[in-house]
Parts: C-alpha cells; sequence; structure tokens
C-alpha cells in the first residue's frame, strides 16, 4: 500500500507532480529496458511456428483436420436432420391437432432427424479425416490421390457391415465425391478472385 505520507488527503486528482514529495506512478520505473505501450502490447498478427519447418506447411495438422471435418459433417448433418423433420412434422400434422401437439410434433421431428443425420455425417467426417492424415503421412506427400483415397476407404468402411457389395458401392460413391470435392476445390482457387 502506498505510504499516506506521500499522498496527503485533499490531493488533487489533475495529476500534478510538482508539489513536494508528490511523483506520477510509473509501474515500469524499476526496469532497465525502455517501454512503450505500443510495441508491448503489439501481438504478431501472423502464426507463430515453434520450428521453421511448420510454417512452410500449407496444411492443417491431423488434429485439426480431424476436428474441421467432424465438426462441419455433424453442424451440416444436424441442419439437414432437422430440415427433413420439419417437412416430416408438417406432412404428418391432422387437422384436428392443437398448437401445442403441433409444437411438439416439431420439435421430437426436428430434433430426432438433426441427431441422426448430424451423427452419421459426423462420423463419416472422422473417419475421412483419419485415413486423409494417414495417407499423407504413408506417402509423406500431399496431393489428389490421399482425398481420393480417403473418400475410398471411407465409404467403405462405413457401409462394410451391410455386406461386400454394399462397402463397393459406398467406396466408390465416397470415392468419386472426394475427387470431385478436390476438383472443385482446384476450380476455385484458379477462377474465383480472393476476398
Amino acid at each position: 500500500m502506498a505510504d499516506p505520507r506521500l499522498f496527503p488527503s485533499g490531493s488533487n486528482s489533475s495529476g500534478d507532480a510538482s508539489g513536494p514529495g508528490r511523483r506520477k506512478y510509473n509501474p515500469y520505473h524499476d526496469l532497465s529496458t525502455p517501454y512503450s505501450y505500443q510495441t508491448l502490447y503489439d501481438l504478431p498478427t501472423s502464426p507463430e511456428f515453434l520450428f521453421q519447418e511448420e510454417s512452410a506447411a500449407q496444411r492443417r495438422s491431423w488434429g485439426e483436420n480431424l476436428t474441421y471435418y467432424t465438426g462441419v459433417g455433424y453442424l451440416s448433418g444436424a441442419v439437414a436432420g432437422a430440415a427433413l423433420g420439419l417437412r416430416d412434422a408438417a406432412a404428418g400434422s391432422e387437422p384436428g391437432d392443437t398448437a401445442k401437439i403441433r409444437a411438439n410434433r416439431v420439435l421430437n421431428s426436428c430434433g430426432g432427424g438433426g441427431r441422426r443425420l448430424g451423427n452419421r455425417l459426423g462420423v463419416i467426417g472422422l473417419m475421412y479425416a483419419g485415413m486423409e492424415s494417414a495417407m499423407v503421412a504413408a506417402r509423406d506427400r500431399d496431393d489428389w490421390v490421399n482425398s481420393v483415397a480417403a473418400g475410398l476407404g471411407t465409404g467403405a468402411l462405413f457401409r462394410a457391415a451391410n455386406g461386400p457389395r454394399s462397402a463397393a458401392v459406398a467406396g466408390a460413391i465416397g470415392g468419386v465425391l472426394a475427387g470431385a470435392a478436390m476438383a472443385g476445390k482446384q476450380l476455385a482457387k484458379r477462377y474465383v478472385p480472393a476476398i
């Protein structure tokens, strides 16, 4: 606590340091380095890396990939499932229903549909991210082959319990969708201006 003799009661609050025994408080007084509030709180805007090799990579890490694809899959599936549930609730309404029963039907249908489709697409995103990261680690290259192979593997693994024919069809669909997504990404990089 400050010494009361340095700051007697009735001192003005204008910050005048001309009086005897009075000085402005400077928290950086005992530090030997010059200070500037601009340099003290000027944080870098570019990402910081521990190793220089990390800054050269233009790719998300496997953990970021896992989080991204799982989150995007779950969120988009939940929204699409809720929309389908809303459609089913509207189709299943009866003329004699009260507003309370209709609202209950809508909430149950939207919640159930969103949960089911969100979980499915979240699991698909999780498997895809894991397989793509494993392909990048195994091949030590990041190109379209990894994405297409991850799409093939994800589709086949997701439908493997339904038999080999279903797994093969789902794998082919997954590979085609991953290839189309990579082609769309390349076209967007080339023809869509950066915002």
